[in-house]
């Protein structure tokens, strides 16, 4: 069953449900579908729908729509699940910005956001709420990672760069935070940005060991398809979002080497991992993303949620969401107090597998790890 009829099974399913199934949950996911950064937000969506289907349950509706990675937009739509569709819970967001624009509107009229990406380090600390619950990460966590290994592994001096949005610079902060050696430059681009000559000119003069940096989406496939034509010959490290599988089949064999870390891989060996990777391939004939196993684990704690308590009781069901009872794809998983992910995150490595560029696992870059801001976190 390919995505569409699975869409619309799930929505027909929920209409024709028993009344012993009458409190099932109506999810809201606002996603990218459309514009540069749209893979991400398809293997949000697809990893999320084949949970659901993967669960067997008939009384939970899923309304999908296209942010179009634009704040007001994303506002717009939540207004509408809220106000008009009556949605009990949201989920989808790709980007901090937008995140940012929609969490704290929704949380604050009683409604549950779980995210399944974004995580931005405003809604970890101060800005954090008994609703809100990231299954992903907090923006900062892979990048501490970074540093630390970076630190660890005798690199002394890096050029930093990033987007100049929140979890552009979220994600330098955190690399810093446990990077010990020195700075050589810290560069901020403009979001969306596909030209890096400027950039580029400045990353071949700089007297740096290595080049760090975070460029999601469409950016970082532009950006690595220039770095590696321009003759720099700088080593590259950065977190998986800039060289996860979606990217890396973009980019192809100029991504050979970097190194980047991750709490997820398809080649971890946990419970659950290989037939996660399995089911996808099969449901839709392609590798899954580290952004789809991020959807596939919302949509198991969802699930585990609902099977505990009923959404209508909303501590309850906040309870049974901190629970996080479901065999998560990158293994061990709880939540930290302010609801935001205790996991192992791990180094990989660029590689070819046949003809496929792809990531393998060489180690761990930090071990249960958690963010730095649930200490400002007041709930």
């Amino acid at each position: 069953m390919k995505l569409k009829s699975l869409m619309l099974a799930a929505c027909a399913a929920a209409i024709t449900m028993g009344a012993a199934q009458a409190e099932g949950v109506k999810v809201g996911m606002i996603t990218t579908l459309s514009g540069g950064g749209a893979g991400l937000g398809i293997d949000v969506r697809d990893g999320f729908m084949l949970a659901v289907k993967q669960s067997g349950r008939s009384d939970i509706e899923v309304v999908v729509e296209d942010d179009q990675q634009k704040p007001d937009v994303a506002v717009q739509l939540a207004d509408k699940l809220v106000q008009s569709e009556k949605v009990d819970l949201l989920t989808g967001i790709i980007w901090s910005n937008l995140a940012m624009a929609v969490v704290p509107s929704v949380t604050a009229q009683g409604k549950f956001y779980i995210s399944p990406n974004a995580g931005p380090s405003a809604l970890a600390g101060k800005g954090c709420h008994p609703n809100y619950f990231n299954v992903a990460w907090q923006n900062d966590a892979f990048n501490e990672a970074a540093g630390a290994w970076a630190s660890e592994n005798g690199i002394e001096k890096v050029f930093l760069l990033a987007p100049n949005y929140p979890a552009g610079k979220d994600m330098i902060a955190g690399f810093k935070r446990f990077y010990e050696g020195e700075i050589a430059d810290e560069v901020y681009t403009k979001l969306g940005q596909n030209d890096y000559a400027a950039e580029i000119a400045q990353i071949r003069s700089a007297d740096a060991d290595m080049l760090y940096y975070f460029l999601p989406g469409g950016m970082g496939i532009s950006f690595m398809k220039q770095y590696a034509g321009s003759g720099a010959d700088k080593p590259v490290m950065g977190p998986a979002f800039s060289f996860d599988q979606g990217i890396l089949g973009a980019i192809g064999e100029a991504a050979l080497g970097v190194k980047n870390t991750s709490h997820w891989s398809k080649d971890l060996d946990v419970p659950g991992n290989a037939e996660f990777v399995e089911s996808f391939i099969e449901e839709f004939d392609r590798l899954p993303s580290l952004y789809a196993a991020q959807g596939f684990d919302t949509g198991l704690l969802l699930v585990s949620a609902m099977e505990k308590a009923d959404i209508s009781d909303a501590d309850a069901f906040r309870t049974a969401l901190e629970a996080a009872d479901f065999q998560s794809v990158r293994g061990d998983f709880e939540f930290a107090p302010n609801h935001h992910p205790i996991h192992t995150i791990y180094m990989r490595e660029v590689v070819k597998e046949g003809d496929v560029v792809t990531n393998k696992v060489i180690g761990v870059a930090a071990e249960d790890h958690t963010d730095s801001y649930g200490v400002d976190c007041k709930m």
